[in-house]
């Protein structure tokens, strides 16, 4: 069974990720008639999700909060509400943190990550081969559904941003902006965990997502995107479009589930942070949390 590797950004070392439900994930994502089957008609289907969703809204199911949290060793302190005040397990799910949990690096000429979780740094899309399978390779026209916004982003830059059951659900602003309006691309449910990713990158351009055009001093316009997930069928924004917002504010959270966010950046507009760049080329993704810095303006020269 195929061990993950991440890179601890805060304690500077490589540990073993905790997968939920892997070997479930094996078998889902193992390419045999039986597993093929299995994933499209739990992906396809938005059934299934609405299910798992409502499930975990009864109130019964505030009874697996708290093994959830000693499994994957959560910290409780971070919490704006006590554990035993969560309604059921999605309220947890999708829970804030007090106001001390995360720090927001302040410098306007860099960018901080915007949830927290697992990150892949892509310099330059046309490099983009870190999960090639079978000669396939991620695709921007068909991720982005607009051939238009593809070739203003083709030769640009991505940080891939995978959020774990585990983690805080929520996702902010990586800068000062403002959002435009978002634009909803429906599709399906497929796990984006990187069990299913290395063997189907098209996943990306699969899955329900939506993408918001954000508009900024020193960073040109940013594309956010939030994809969805299996037992993610819901993307909820919380902005107001066409409204300043300061770097570090909420955009939005995820209903149950493991999901993804991409931020795509034109060419020559930031530098990648060095070790996130490293780890990247290593196929190692950086675990990390909201508000630490990942990249800085690209100054002119």
């Amino acid at each position: 069974m195929e061990i993950i590797t991440l890179y601890d950004k805060n304690k500077k070392l490589k540990v073993e990720e905790k997968v939920y439900f892997k070997n479930t994930l094996e078998f889902l994502y193992n390419g045999s008639f039986l597993s093929r089957f299995f994933v499209n008609s739990i992906s396809r289907f938005s059934f299934f999700s609405k299910f798992i969703g409502f499930i975990n809204n009864l109130k019964i199911s505030k009874y697996k909060i708290k093994s959830f949290i000693e499994h994957f060793q959560i910290d409780e302190k971070e919490f704006e509400k006590k554990t035993s005040d969560f309604r059921s397990f999605n309220d947890f799910f999708i829970r804030k943190l007090n106001k001390n949990a995360r720090s927001i690096d302040p410098d306007e000429n860099v960018l901080v990550f915007p949830c927290d979780g697992r990150f892949l740094a892509i310099p330059n899309i046309n490099d983009f081969d870190f999960f090639e399978v079978k000669n396939q390779r991620f695709n921007i026209f068909e991720f982005l559904n607009d051939k238009n916004l593809a070739d203003q982003y083709k030769n640009g830059s991505m940080l891939l941003c995978r959020l774990a059951p585990q983690d805080y659900h929520r996702f902010y602003f990586p800068s000062d902006c403002i959002p435009s309006e978002s634009k909803l691309i429906n599709g399906h449910l497929y796990s984006v965990n990187p069990i299913a990713l290395k063997k189907n990158i098209k996943i990306l351009s699969q899955n329900k997502r939506m993408i918001t055009t954000l508009k900024t001093k020193n960073f040109s316009d940013v594309l956010y995107i939030e994809i969805g997930a299996t037992n993610v069928g819901s993307i909820n924004q919380s902005f107001f479009p066409n409204t300043e917002y300061k770097k570090g504010e909420e955009k939005g959270y995820f209903s149950l589930g493991g999901s993804s966010i991409v931020l795509l950046f034109k060419k020559d507009t930031i530098v990648f942070d060095q070790d996130l760049v490293e780890m990247s080329k290593e196929r190692i993704e950086t675990l990390a949390h909201l508000g630490l810095r990942f990249a800085s303006k690209k100054e002119r020269s």
